[in-house]
């Protein structure tokens, strides 16, 4: 409908937002589809400046008239609208710091093999804050049978590099590839989430499935392995997340595929989520990642909130969750990813060289409906400074426990301003403060 163009499919995002009611002055973006790396860099280039373009549009939605048809303020949609061809990136980046669109998070998915110090400089430039890796499995055997053309030690170096340059690192996991077996696949995650070489931010967990046309689909026609049923794929999952450490967050438990699409494989049941929450509620268990906990509209506010604290050595650094929940954690507010580098990348004649004998922040998230800017409300945890608490406590420990002389965030544009309000300033692509 939009011809693929970017500038014109935000903007129409942005319409259907606010048509069902969402606030859209805080945007994430994710742009998927393919490896984000391997575009020509120009395309990427114009890519995103198409993003900021749109956002920094006076893209409004009127509420429905009498004849019960809604319209857009922006009467040009088109791919061919009006396009600001003067402004470079970084003037557009400026302008959506006080857009009525901000953008305050950008992710993008990649392969690991395609993670290095100048692919790093360009992600930064466009403003992309999270990458999600390709990662399918630790097994190198497993790796080289289904061709991924990468191996789990490319996993490691990338996931190093990227932490050390402040991203937020998402691993997307399939389940039952050929050779894998439920007790291998409930390994690979204790592997994962033990092993200091990984301890993604996020995952998400992808069930095999088979789709025509593809080497695993001629595999499976030729007998050389067997999907799980149901039951097998819903129990591998439950006793998955029963593994899942506070700081994780899943973010997905299914492929956005159409189940018409797909012909054998238990991504095809469409409330899979559902259904492993009830059987592990069932059995007595519970999923503590951050999705689980998040307090969603469950929000009081005579319930006191607590600052919790969890160190864990990560990738060659010390990473420090702090979050702000309930007394018994099953209501997360707000969340704070600390990183104190071993040693920082070689970037000495980088851009970001500016990270050296820095503590990152590599994200801070607050919960719950989202609330316009300035906006309050007696039922929602946003805008009640447990951002700012945290920071603070952030900072505390940098101070107090590190020989750090700086910190270091990884803002996302549109929240450049809120962090100047802590005493940041933007230094290459990242909001510092000298301590």
């Amino acid at each position: 409908m939009c011809q693929y163009h970017p500038r014109t499919q935000m903007m129409t995002r942005l319409q259907s937002l606010e048509a069902i009611g969402h606030s859209t002055d805080k945007i994430t973006v994710r742009i998927i589809g393919g490896t984000w790396s391997h575009y020509p860099k120009q395309y990427q280039n114009w890519f995103v400046r198409k993003l900021f373009q749109a956002a920094n549009s006076n893209l409004s939605f009127r509420p429905p008239a009498n004849d019960g048809v809604g319209e857009i303020s922006y009467k040009d949609l088109s791919a061919g609208a009006r396009d600001d061809k003067k402004l470079s990136l970084n003037k557009l980046q400026e302008a959506n710091e006080t857009a009525r669109h901000r953008i305050v998070e950008i992710s993008v998915e990649t392969r690991q093999d395609h993670i290095h110090i100048k692919e790093i400089m360009q992600l930064r430039k466009l403003g992309i804050t999270k990458v999600e890796l390709g990662v399918q499995t630790i097994y190198d055997p497993i790796l080289k049978l289904i061709k991924r053309g990468n191996l789990n030690k490319d996993t490691i170096k990338a996931t190093k590099m990227l932490k050390d340059a402040g991203f937020k690192v998402s691993y997307q996991l399939m389940l039952n590839l050929p050779r894998s077996t439920p007790e291998k696949d409930i390994a690979m995650f204790k592997t994962i989430f033990s092993d200091q070489n990984h301890q993604p931010d996020h995952i998400k967990i992808y069930p095999l499935a088979l789709v025509e046309g593809t080497g695993l689909m001629k595999m499976y026609d030729e007998g050389l392995f067997e999907p799980y049923g149901q039951k097998k794929l819903i129990d591998t999952i439950a006793k998955i997340k029963n593994h899942i450490p506070y700081y994780c967050r899943i973010e997905r438990v299914i492929r956005d595929i159409p189940s018409d699409k797909i012909r054998e494989g238990g991504a095809k049941i469409s409330n899979l989520r559902q259904m492993i929450q009830e059987k592990m509620k069932k059995d007595g268990d519970a999923c503590h990642c951050i999705r689980c906990r998040e307090v969603k509209n469950n929000f009081i506010v005579e319930e006191k909130s607590h600052i919790f604290r969890e160190d864990y050595n990560a990738s060659g650094g010390r990473e420090i969750f702090l979050s702000l929940e309930n007394e018994d954690r099953s209501k997360l507010y707000s969340l704070l990813r600390l990183r104190i580098p071993e040693s920082v990348i070689d970037h000495q004649k980088s851009d970001i060289s500016i990270l050296t004998n820095a503590g990152l922040i590599r994200e801070l998230h607050t919960y719950g409906p989202t609330l316009r800017i300035g906006q309050k409300s007696s039922n929602a945890a946003q805008h009640r400074g447990f951002g700012k608490r945290l920071i603070l406590e952030a900072e505390n420990i940098i101070r107090d426990e590190f020989v750090t002389s700086k910190v270091a965030i990884i803002a996302g544009v549109g929240a450049r301003k809120y962090f100047r309000k802590l005493g940041y300033n933007l230094r290459s692509t990242y909001m510092i403060k000298d301590l």
